[in-house]
């Protein structure tokens, strides 16, 4: 029998609830004796520049305070010009991503054409909402979720709350353990005519300036050759910033750092 036959709807979660409930994600069931034994994920921020929006996180995660993993990816495309960053309870967070990016790309095959930015944003707050009952348990999932309008030609983003709750910001935005200090480095940092590369700048230095003052923020590791994510999302594409880049400007602002002592360049 045709989908169409069952679920008229383009929701790819909708038509699983009418033709496959037993393969329905359901947020809900989470559960955990002891949320700090579950790893999360730590700090992830974005923000506009002149061309799009600029997505970054490091790669820690953490199980209370042991080191869960130093390699997590919390940044990737949920379609060609949306990106999602993960922060909170790991699981929940990485299944809810792969969820949205199905979903996103089974609305575009159903109706021909790609949800509009702002209704992509809707549809991971609805997955937001669905988590509440794991959120009150501790599993709480608070990720970022950014991207280029086609249609308003420009780079908007939004963060979440627990309830589902979603708020555009209009700057810069960043969650997680080290959220704090990275918001408080891209102040100093940011302004809407950043060109790519000063972007790429900024970001890596408010996560260096996180990792500073917050030990569940992995940062640049040089050692392990580990770097932190670091997406754009333009007209033309989404687009990872090649590790040798990041690299190169970590190298850099401490190189500047050690002649003024730690204090700005």
């Amino acid at each position: 029998m045709l989908i169409r036959d069952k679920y008229q709807g383009a929701s790819f979660t909708e038509f699983l609830r009418v033709d496959h409930p037993d393969l329905v994600p359901d947020f809900s069931s989470w559960q955990s004796s002891s949320p700090t034994e579950i790893p999360h994920g730590t700090t992830v921020l974005a923000f506009k520049f002149a061309d799009g929006v600029l997505v970054a996180g490091d790669r820690l995660a953490t199980e209370g305070h042991r080191v869960a993993s130093r390699d997590v990816e919390k940044v990737f495309a949920t379609d060609t010009h949306s990106l999602m960053a993960i922060s909170g309870a790991a699981g929940p967070c990485i299944e809810m991503g792969r969820v949205l990016s199905v979903e996103l790309e089974h609305y575009e095959k159903i109706e021909g054409e790609a949800l509009e930015l702002e209704g992509k944003a809707n549809k991971l707050g609805q997955m937001i909402r669905q988590n509440l009952p794991a959120a009150m348990q501790g599993l709480v999932v608070v990720p970022l979720f950014a991207g280029y309008d086609l249609r308003r030609k420009a780079g908007r983003l939004w963060k979440y709350d627990i309830t589902g709750g979603r708020y555009e910001e209009t700057e810069f935005e960043a969650t997680g353990s080290g959220g704090l200090f990275a918001r408080e480095s891209l102040k100093k940092s940011w302004r809407p005519d950043l060109s790519a590369d000063e972007a790429i700048a900024a970001a890596v230095t408010a996560l260096t300036d996180a990792a500073d003052q917050d030990r569940a923020t992995g940062g640049v590791d040089l050692q392990r050759k580990i770097y932190p994510i670091i997406n754009t999302a333009t007209e033309r594409e989404i687009e990872r910033v090649p590790d040798q880049v990041v690299d190169r400007i970590f190298r850099g602002l401490l190189e500047d750092r050690s002649v003024t002592g730690g204090g700005p360049a």
